[in-house]
């Protein structure tokens, strides 16, 4: 059996709009093992998206805690900032801590979301270079950019699209900008791909073409969790589990 790779425990997550307080995940734990394409399938509005960005570092937990290869990803309770928060102290959080989740984000965890965010003005090429330029100082940048270059066009070709790799975006089909913001999320070779709502922007056909694109790079290696609230996209997973009331649910 496949190892451990990442692990939610008693998550808690709550939102403030003013004085109200809306608890969205209430004590919700989550195994993830190497190698698994895991679907997290909920009604609009269970908490789905925000369970995924807790997973890939994104936003932080007021209690529970993620581990990736058994490693915490978040600060102890007590000295956890969570943006947000009614009196905190706005603090920045442990540097250390911060430095960490950055790591996490552009090294460990790929991320494809319901709308591409491709940047207009950028090729297919130069839009699925962006994430190698995180954190890449001009002069490191320089020297390796012809590297960075080799790795968008292996991931390019990896989602079908190395004829359209000098377009840009108003040039592509939803489809097409769907699957380059896939090959941007492989770029830097994630551990685990993280999706929210890949097809949710698609017509039924080209989400079909999508989701046969994530189950072809599962059956390569790449571990997948995907979120969804469409049980017929939930399907291509080998595994789902369901958000229930702030919890996770086998099915």
């Amino acid at each position: 059996m496949n190892s451990v790779i990442l692990e939610a425990r008693a998550l808690h997550k709550s939102y403030y709009l003013g004085r109200s307080e809306l608890n969205v995940l209430r004590g919700c734990s989550l195994t993830v093992r190497s190698g698994q394409f895991l679907a997290i399938q909920g009604s609009s509005g269970s908490g789905k998206s925000t369970l995924l960005h807790i997973l890939g570092a994104l936003d932080v937990p007021q209690r529970g805690q993620v581990y990736f290869r058994a490693e915490p990803i978040f600060e102890p309770e007590p000295a956890r900032h969570v943006p947000g928060r009614p009196n905190d102290g706005g603090s920045s959080g442990h540097p250390t801590a911060s430095t960490r989740c950055d790591r996490l984000r552009n090294e460990v965890f790929g991320f494809v979301f319901q709308f591409y965010h491709l940047l207009p003005e950028f090729d297919v090429l130069e839009n699925v270079m962006l994430p190698c330029m995180v954190g890449a100082s001009v002069g490191r940048w320089v020297a390796g950019g012809h590297e960075a270059e080799s790795a968008a066009r292996r991931a390019i070709d990896l989602v079908g699209l190395s004829q359209r790799i000098r377009h840009r975006p108003n040039e592509l089909s939803g489809g097409e900008r769907q699957r380059v913001a896939i090959a941007r999320a492989l770029v830097n070779n994630p551990t685990i791909l993280l999706a929210d709502e890949p097809t949710g922007n698609l017509d039924a056909r080209t989400g079909r073409e999508i989701l046969s694109a994530l189950q072809e790079l599962n059956r390569n290696g790449q571990t997948i969790v995907m979120v969804t609230h469409d049980p017929a996209v939930a399907e291509v997973a080998d595994t789902t589990v369901e958000l229930v009331d702030g919890k996770v649910r086998s099915r």
